[in-house]
């Protein structure tokens, strides 16, 4: 099948899966990956629901609440971000604060789940699903801190760790194997932008019906064209200025580290060209246009450093 039949995920994300008619697609992905029956109630005001022209940027972010009024937070970051992990517990915090009426009790704080879907590779690790919650550990005798049984009744929970933000990282890029996997069929589509005829994971079926390229109207169309071609502006730029940055950074942190000897030279010399790839990768980015916030994040140099360029 043509993988260019269906839209992508986050751009679905961002027009069409904001329909309520749209809904079961959403809740079919988020039912799979929490491994519970998922029905949203609406969709609430954040920061990715505003309608800004941000496409080149390819981020973008989707608030459900649930049926239970629960807090469903959905992500997508395109482009590496090495603050990303600081940045997820901002926004799962952000919301703890935001929807809790002044003076509610603390025990009206929202349940808030941030589904992080990340094409790059984000920290270490060689898994491609991550789940992250809270647990409380004695540091004695290593036993788990437990509600007590009025508080289960009352919170309506039967653990600490389900009052608490809970945090799902998807490194979906080049997740490319086809799978009989309910969520490993759900992460070839957020690949790959491909739904084959066997797929059966839950709202799959509905996407297949609802994401296709040639239902939208011509608006549509137009806006996704639009959105890939930003998409791989940015991508093109990213790897041409890490890839020019690495070349030059090398050649001189080399010469330099060699012309000091054979063992300081090659350690200096390496640091050297790490040092001067990342100030070459911020040059060429900084050229091209990138805000200096995101030449940070992406090189990891200081904003004073970037803007004396």
């Amino acid at each position: 099948m043509n993988k260019k039949t269906y839209v992508s995920f986050d751009w679905a994300m961002k027009r069409l899966l904001r329909d309520k008619a749209n809904f079961d697609v959403l809740e079919g992905f988020l039912s799979t990956l929490l491994n519970t029956k998922i029905t949203i109630h609406r969709l609430l005001e954040s920061e990715g629901n505003k309608d800004r022209d941000d496409s080149k940027y390819n981020r973008v972010d989707l608030l459900a609440e649930d049926a239970d009024r629960e807090l469903l937070l959905i992500e997508v970051q395109g482009e590496p971000e090495f603050a990303f992990f600081q940045r997820m517990l901002f926004g799962a915090s952000k919301l703890v604060t935001e929807y809790v009426n002044s003076g509610s009790n603390y025990e009206n704080v929202k349940k808030v789940y941030a589904i992080n879907i990340v094409y790059f590779d984000l920290g270490q690790g060689t898994d491609y699903i991550y789940h992250g919650k809270t647990q409380f550990v004695g540091m004695n005798k290593k036993d788990v801190l437990r509600l007590s049984p009025f508080q289960q009744q009352k919170f309506k929970v039967d653990e600490v760790y389900q009052l608490y933000p809970e945090y799902y990282i998807l490194k979906v890029n080049d997740f490319n194997r086809w799978s009989r996997v309910p969520l490993d069929q759900w992460l070839y589509f957020l690949c790959t932008s491909d739904i084959p005829d066997d797929a059966d994971a839950p709202g799959l079926k509905e996407a297949r019906q609802k994401l296709q390229v040639m239902q939208m109207d011509r608006d549509d169309q137009i806006a996704y064209d639009r959105y890939l071609m930003d998409r791989a502006v940015l991508r093109n730029q990213y790897i041409t200025a890490k890839g020019e940055g690495h070349l030059a950074g090398f050649a001189e942190g080399h010469a330099e580290g060699h012309a000091q000897g054979r063992a300081e030279g090659r350690a200096e010399g390496i640091e050297q060209g790490i040092l001067k790839e990342k100030t070459e990768n911020a040059r060429k980015m900084k050229a091209k246009g990138f805000p200096v916030d995101v030449i940070a994040d992406i090189t990891g140099l200081h904003t004073e450093d970037i803007e004396s360029l």
